[in-house]
């Protein structure tokens, strides 16, 4: 049997997308066994777009999440995320309280109205259709879900290519890690060597006009089986941006918001930390360089904004 080397090889760890392939804009679900997993996250560059963002922070109460959403949709596309949370509560997951057990799920979004068709967002009702079609199937990666309408090297403010949705999973010596990524930078993605993946890769600077208001987010969900705390998720999640700066050029700009979360199930005892923040950096370039490469088979022409 092939194994799964995407991010559902974590197990208790299900996926599932919402695709519209027309309006090029979709949505990703990832459910979490139901007990929840403690996460944090982190944010960089001026305009991310979230939902429960603040409550990732190491010093909040609440240290368990029961899924995450990514989606298309700018603003618009947050309100999938109650989609979601309505299929957690009916199957009995959420945070305990006196009167209902409430699902946290923390979203982030890209912008992504652009690409396609500008009224057609990712909703309350896509975000349910993506939970109940989460699986711990290989994750389906490429132009699906939240990396339908992604798109890579902005900076001339023309000629963007797809970025896509890219899944991976790594081990070494028995420390096991997940990471999905959803490529939507106004820079270029760098291969292994340094080379450009996807972007007109001649730099900012190199066209007498800038990209104005464009609207640019990658977004990166990393999961292991070992234990953490949440601020120990907090260091990995920052560990996880710097991870961009190496795969993205340039990276954080003032059109990008960046949004990496972090999160640990807790099965597994826990691991070196030198190993464990090496694994996570090195999975999420692997994402990022794997949601390129899916999105080969799309024409870059369809994609000019």
């Amino acid at each position: 049997m092939t194994p799964n080397l995407t991010l559902t090889g974590i197990p208790g760890v299900r996926v599932g997308h919402w695709t519209h392939e027309e309006a090029r804009t979709g949505c990703t679900a990832i459910l979490l066994p139901p007990a929840g997993a403690v996460a944090s996250a982190s944010f960089l560059g001026p305009s991310p777009g979230t939902r429960e963002g603040v409550l990732l922070a190491p010093e909040k109460k609440v240290e368990r999440i029961h899924a995450l959403l990514l989606t298309g949709g700018s603003a618009f596309g947050l309100a999938a995320a109650s989609g979601v949370v309505r299929v957690l509560e009916k199957r009995g997951v959420g945070h305990e309280t006196p009167w209902a057990r409430v699902p946290i799920v923390p979203a982030a979004v890209i912008y992504d109205l652009g690409v396609g068709r500008a009224d057609v967002r990712p909703g309350d009702a896509e975000g349910e259709r993506a939970a109940r079609a989460a699986s711990s199937d290989p994750v389906p990666r490429g132009l699906v879900g939240a990396g339908t309408g992604a798109t890579a090297g902005k900076y001339l403010g023309r000629g963007a290519v797809p970025g896509s949705l890219g899944s991976v999973l790594l081990e070494r010596h028995g420390v096991r890690v997940g990471a999905l990524a959803v490529v939507n930078p106004i820079g270029d993605v760098l291969d292994e060597r340094g080379g450009v993946l996807a972007g007109p890769g001649v730099g900012p600077g190199a066209a007498a006009f800038t990209p104005g208001d464009a609207e640019n987010t990658t977004l990166v969900a990393v999961v292991t089986e070992h234990a953490l705390s949440k601020a120990e998720c907090r260091r990995l999640a920052d560990a996880a941006q710097a991870a961009l700066a190496r795969v993205i050029h340039p990276s954080h700009t003032f059109w990008d918001g960046d949004s990496a979360f972090m999160v640990s199930t807790g099965t597994l005892p826990a691991a070196d930390p030198l190993l464990l923040g090496t694994l996570v950096q090195e999975a999420v370039c692997a994402a990022v360089r794997d949601a390129v490469r899916c999105s080969n088979r799309a024409s870059p022409e369809q994609y000019g904004v």
